[in-house]
């Protein structure tokens, strides 16, 4: 007589194929619509599973963007983080931090991937801008203490795209190959303006 299997442990072999599935759709979903338009129903029902199955995988709609984007790093908890020092140091601490990511990451960055592709995407363009102003730049402006708190943050993402764009997409030199400490030095100040100083 012949023992019955013993059962099988860890998560249903079906489980990796449907959080594929809600990846392939959150990728299409956030690239036509927009991260703002694509809601986590319409996502679900685009990868045929219940919408509870998706929050079950990726908590919420961030969380969602960042699997669907590859983001090897959460920019809000990112965020978070660096503001827990105050905002007197955000500038340089900021830049130290991205640099060195996206310096370590390359071309394989997510935010480098959707810089470059918002350069020639309609839709690209409109998830990055939604995705930064809610998820960054929105936390940013709620920790300043200054007048013009929107104008500061949009200017602190006129920086770091613009740094992204001539370091990493362009490759303008000798800013591409300039090292990491040498780019901090020069942008961290001006974001730090755009925190604590004058704008006017």
């Amino acid at each position: 007589m012949t023992s019955a299997p013993a059962p099988r442990r860890g998560r249903p072999p079906g489980d990796r194929n449907t959080r594929a599935r809600v990846l392939a759709a959150a990728r299409r979903m956030f690239t036509e619509r927009g991260y703002n338009a694509a809601s986590l129903r319409d996502i679900a029902r685009e990868a045929g599973v219940d919408a509870g199955m998706v929050r079950h995988y990726f908590v919420d709609k961030a969380g969602l963007f960042r699997a669907a984007m590859d983001m090897p790093v959460d920019p809000s908890a990112l965020i978070a983080s660096l503001l827990s020092g105050g905002v007197e140091g955000l500038g340089e601490r900021l830049l130290r931090k991205l640099v060195t990511e996206w310096d370590d990451a390359g071309n394989a960055s997510a935010m480098i991937i959707l810089v470059r592709s918002a350069m020639t995407h309609d839709e690209s363009n409109r998830m990055l801008r939604e995705f930064i102003s809610r998820q960054v730049l929105g936390r940013i402006a709620a920790a300043v203490d200054a007048p013009d708190r929107e104008l500061r943050a949009s200017l602190i993402g006129s920086q770091l795209v613009g740094l992204v764009v001539a370091r990493y997409i362009v490759r303008v030199e000798p800013l591409a190959s300039a090292d990491p400490e040498t780019v901090v030095a020069a942008v961290a100040p001006t974001v730090q303006r755009y925190l604590t100083g004058s704008i006017r």
